[in-house]
């Protein structure tokens, strides 16, 4: 009688709901963006608009199994779901590429991708060891761990290769930083490796996060200055300077004008330490610099037109940038009030203007029939989603469930924001679907099945006594 009194009275309905709603709007733009008239059934299994409702109705039944199972089960047996996963992702290596990656095991006409699902399973791990780590456990040794349990499917999921899905697992980092797991004391044991040199604390390793965002920053800038040439033939050298060593000259630059400052405001103690840290940043931004130039040579051709086509270093909008141009014309063809259901030119299956219009870009035909308001209805339902799972990440008594509920909103986040992002021209077309709303079996399974764990745990909160 508890738990079946836990899953009425406990449950997150406002969660719950917004679910529900996301995926009738979903099913919604699926039929209106891939409808057949010869066979305008919904139930017809054999059109695209079908098999999604399949998916859907699958989902919410694999939804039911799971608030089914008591919750604990996920934190007991996060190890043999997570080592299942690891398992299909190498056996998904050995199949038949589709699209140029091995991503998928075919069941029938069914086809299932193991990397969505290891998403969740890396959730659970991370969650169930982190919540098992004290603040004095927090050692090189645990901060080592949990980056393995990340980096393990990352690198099979790389050699696919699935650049979308490895882009959504560095999400995890921010929870790991969250829950105060920094690379502070890897930096640290380095640090002190140095003779004479001993710190109780790394400004970098706790600032883990901002510095990635500068680094990635940093080799952007490079990327955009790749191709950019100066000639010096004026001081009679004839040298020309590129991308590389323009950024290595601006931070030498910086590097002097700081000395020269530092001189006057500082003491000579503070002066060494700040010169250091100076001298080393300028180091590693010259090598990643370096590395980002010679690494983007090293790139597949169709990995570097699109980093190219985004950061605009060339332009090819009837060619290899067909799909973000075309993508772009449907969202801004939508206006204010959009055209109306069922009226999309531009991103419709039928038009064929905007390819993958069902998956990736199914952004495009909904603000093309429902325009500016719609897409604000849109973002309202993902960042009222977002919020719930905050919500419901802090009121949570275990720490299991709120490492948990806090990797499932990361992983919601980047998949909103860089879906968005590739409909828009903000973002690289790197393959992530719109979640609830983009057509596909295995999106759709794992991210219902995602929240449904959530909603379970959260359930059954007051059942937890740590």
């Amino acid at each position: 009688m508890r738990k079946q009194e836990s899953l009425t009275q406990y449950l997150d309905w406002p969660l719950f709901g917004a679910l529900i709603i996301m995926l009738i709007m979903g099913l919604a733009t699926v039929y209106s963006v891939a409808f057949n008239e010869d066979a305008p059934s919904i139930f017809n299994f054999s059109e695209k608009y079908g098999r999604q409702l399949f998916w859907i109705l699958f989902s919410l039944f694999l939804g039911l199994l799971v608030f089914l199972i008591d919750s604990d089960i996920y934190r007991r047996f996060a190890i043999p779901i997570y080592l299942s996963t690891l398992f299909l992702l190498v056996v998904v290596l050995f199949m038949p590429a589709v699209h140029g990656a091995h991503a998928w095991i075919g069941i029938g006409s069914f086809g299932v991708q193991p990397a969505e699902f290891a998403k969740i399973s890396t959730a659970l791990l991370l969650a169930k060891y982190i919540s098992g780590l004290t603040v004095k456990q927090q050692n090189t040794r645990t901060v080592l761990t949990a980056s393995s349990i990340l980096l393990i499917p990352m690198g099979l999921i790389l050699l696919q290769p699935d650049a979308g899905t490895f882009v959504v697992f560095t999400s995890f980092l921010f929870v790991m930083y969250r829950e105060g797991l920094t690379f502070d004391p890897i930096l640290l044991n380095i640090v002190n490796s140095i003779p004479g040199v001993r710190y109780k604390e790394t400004w970098v390793g706790s600032h883990f996060i901002p510095i990635l965002f500068a680094l990635l920053f940093l080799s952007v800038i490079t990327l955009l200055l790749k191709s950019v040439s100066i000639d010096l033939a004026i001081f009679g050298t004839g040298i020309t300077l590129n991308g590389f060593l323009l950024v290595f000259t601006g931070l030498i630059s910086i590097y002097l004008i700081s000395w020269l400052l530092l001189q006057r405001l500082t003491t000579r103690r503070d002066r060494s330490r700040m010169m250091v840290v100076l001298t080393l940043g300028l180091v590693l931004a010259g090598s990643l610099s370096l590395a980002v130039d010679k690494g983007f040579d090293m790139l597949r051709k169709h990995q570097k037109d699109r980093i190219e086509l985004f950061l605009g270093l060339r332009e090819d909008p009837n060619g290899d940038d067909y799909n973000r141009n075309r993508a772009m014309a449907a969202v801004g063809s939508g206006g204010f009030m959009g055209k109306g259901y069922g009226k999309a030119s531009v991103s419709s299956v039928r038009s064929n203007h905007v390819p993958e219009s069902e998956t990736d870009f199914i952004f495009c035909p909904f603000a093309e029939e429902w325009g500016f308001v719609g897409v604000l209805v849109l973002f309202f339902l993902y960042f009222f989603m977002l919020f719930r799972i905050i919500v419901i990440a802090e009121r949570q008594r275990a720490a299991f469930n709120r490492v948990y509920a806090y990797c499932v909103a990361m992983i919601l986040f980047y998949h909103f924001a860089i879906n968005i992002g590739m409909n828009i021209g903000f973002a690289p077309v790197i393959g992530i679907p719109l979640p609830f709303f983009s057509y596909g079996g295995s999106s759709m399974m794992s991210f219902s099945v995602m929240m449904f764990i959530l909603l379970k745990l959260d359930a059954q909160r007051k059942d937890v006594l740590r």
